[in-house]
């Protein structure tokens, strides 16, 4: 190959360099900063721009999406001296390009350092059973404090999230041992609380029990009271009946013969079992007179009629 086709072919190599340095084509949500002889010329924002050649130079690359980064773990004191290790996730994004190019070397490591510190620094002034719960308090500390310090790099923080809490395995069986005997201690609570729930709805049955045989007795009672007083009412009344027949048949032609024969008859059979039932008995001297009987019925009649006349 000639001198001159070794000179053209660098010559088109030199082209091809200095078009390439020349059009530069900038992805959507990105930004170059250029730098024109060493010092800060412009930031170059989605799209197509032309460089100066050899003079214009991209010096920083950022993108403006939202960066999620992980925080390793770290070992942390609680305010009652527990060592527990903890690690997170911190979002962030660049708001300012030129900041975050020059105003400090690397954002991310600074800022991963911030979080740590910033996590020790909020563990430190809480105990170990409320650091479990304060969670989204801390996160809210951390995004807080590295916001404020992430201003003058051209940062903003938007959220941290802790992503493990591991305490030493000694301090974990406790928790485990504690746990068990906190959901014992409810379920014996619950156990008592249904047999004194229990005991109420016996003692209210036996109660309702006691109150319904009272009220059955006192029913069966009454019932029976009255079935006693409709009974004597309907012996007064046939007996006032009998009574009242018993005059009218008196007061018929020889009722009263027939009344002192009956009457008669009657006091033979009395003392006859009388006789039977004892061996010694008091005798009227005039008993065996059954005429001087219905002699005395006989008056006693007549003396009736008088007192009706």
């Amino acid at each position: 190959m000639s001198g001159g086709a070794i000179f053209l072919l660098l010559l088109i190599l030199f082209a091809l360099i200095t078009l390439f340095k020349t059009a530069v084509i900038v992805p959507n949500q990105e930004v170059y900063v250029v730098e024109r002889l060493g010092k800060y010329s412009r930031t170059l924002s989605a799209g197509f721009h032309i460089l100066i050649p050899y003079i214009d130079k991209i010096r920083y690359k950022h993108t403006l999406k939202e960066q999620a980064i992980d925080v390793p773990p770290q070992m942390c004191i609680t305010k009652d001296n527990i060592a527990v290790e903890i690690d997170g996730v911190l979002y962030l994004k660049v708001v300012d390009p030129v900041k975050a190019s020059y105003g400090i070397t690397n954002y991310v490591f600074a800022i991963i350092q911030l979080a740590q510190t910033t996590m020790r620094s909020e563990i430190g002034k809480l105990d170990l059973d409320v650091t479990f719960e304060s969670r989204d308090n801390i996160n809210a500390e951390i995004v807080k404090a590295i916001d404020e310090a992430s201003d003058p790099w051209g940062i903003k923080v938007t959220r941290y999230e802790i992503k493990n809490i591991e305490p030493p395995q000694s301090i974990r069986d406790a928790m485990e041992k504690q746990m068990r005997a906190e959901r014992e201690k409810r379920q014996q609570i619950a156990l008592s609380e249904g047999d004194k729930l229990a005991k109420i709805n016996r003692a209210e049955g036996v109660k309702q029990e006691a109150i319904k045989k009272s009220e059955g007795e006192r029913i069966k009672m009454e019932n029976e009271a009255k079935g006693k007083a409709a009974a004597i009412f309907e012996v007064a009344k046939a007996t006032a009946l009998g009574i009242t027949e018993i005059a009218k048949a008196i007061n018929q032609p020889g009722g009263k013969e027939a009344v002192q024969l009956r009457v008669a008859q009657e006091w033979i059979n009395s003392f006859g079992n009388l006789a039977k039932e004892t061996n010694s008995m008091i005798v009227p001297t005039n008993v065996a007179d059954l005429a001087s009987v219905t002699a005395i019925l006989k008056n006693s009649f007549n003396f009736i009629d008088d007192k009706k006349e």
